[in-house]
């Protein structure tokens, strides 16, 4: 038995100096960088700092635009990926869905920059049907767009594996006891697959509050999030500390989020 046991830390080993090195050494790297001001002085003015308007206004803002990507996601991937549950070929159709997340998404951001910019596809139809060339790229609505379309197969995913998990004889006997579509869906179908909702919203809020790449290339800036900030204190000002203060409170928000969408399973 004590054989056993050593063999099983052994194998405990890798995945030990995995954590360490990749998760708890980056973590407190961020921690003690967030303790030195731009003039490498030590204390706690980056904090004071990230208190003021300027921060607290962008932080609103990230958790804002996060909110309407899960949202939206949401609202699109659940009737997606029930009617999935339904069709006879699902897994193929559901490959389909996952593939365009396996490419680059540098390359799947310069490929929507060519689609909705000025000369690009959607407005030459938009000329072609009268309503003129629009300037779609560089807006809220290209963010939110382009967010979702590489956000949405993360929602799917879980989403589909509950709905995949659901008892049949669980919506019969709702239907047989006369409920309506409706009412099914409400009192049982919803509920008994809300883990696989809050693990899709814990899959897009999370990294949605750390865009840079999207608002960047093509909200063209106009939207700024905490990721964001991020990117420029470290690429452009220089300023490691503050930009490591902002990420100190970004980690606190994904385990906040991580929490709050706790399926509440256990083993047994």
């Amino acid at each position: 038995m004590q054989g056993k046991t050593r063999t099983g830390n052994i194998y405990l080993i890798p995945y030990m100096l995995w954590i360490v090195l990749f998760v708890i050494a980056p973590i407190v790297l961020i921690l003690y960088y967030s303790m030195f001001n731009i003039d490498g002085a030590w204390g706690l003015e980056n904090y004071r700092r990230f208190f003021t308007p300027v921060y607290l206004s962008m932080t609103l803002r990230s958790f804002w635009y996060a909110g309407l990507i899960t949202g939206f996601s949401l609202l699109i991937a659940y009737p997606t990926a029930y009617l999935l549950t339904k069709t006879e070929h699902k897994q193929l159709w559901l490959l389909l869905i996952i593939l365009p997340s396996w490419i680059n998404l540098l390359l799947k951001i310069y490929a929507f920059i060519g689609i909705l910019g000025y000369y690009g596809p959607i407005n030459f139809f938009l000329d072609i049907i009268g309503i003129g060339t629009r300037q779609i790229l560089f807006t809220d609505f290209s963010f939110m767009f382009v967010a979702v379309y590489i956000f949405i197969p993360y929602m799917i995913l879980p989403i589909f594996n509950a709905l995949e998990e659901l008892d049949p004889s669980l919506v019969a006997a709702a239907r047989d006891l006369g409920a309506s579509s409706w009412a099914t869906f409400r009192r049982v179908v919803f509920p008994l697959t809300l883990s696989g909702v809050k693990a899709g919203c814990r899959a897009v809020f999370i990294p949605a509050l750390s865009l840079f790449m999207i608002t960047r290339l093509i909200a063209g800036n106009r939207v700024i999030t905490l990721g964001t900030a991020i990117e420029q204190h470290f690429l452009v000002t220089q300023d490691w500390g503050m930009g490591s203060t902002i990420a100190v409170f970004l980690i606190i928000a994904m385990g906040l989020t991580m929490i709050l969408t706790e399926t509440g399973k256990r083993v047994n």
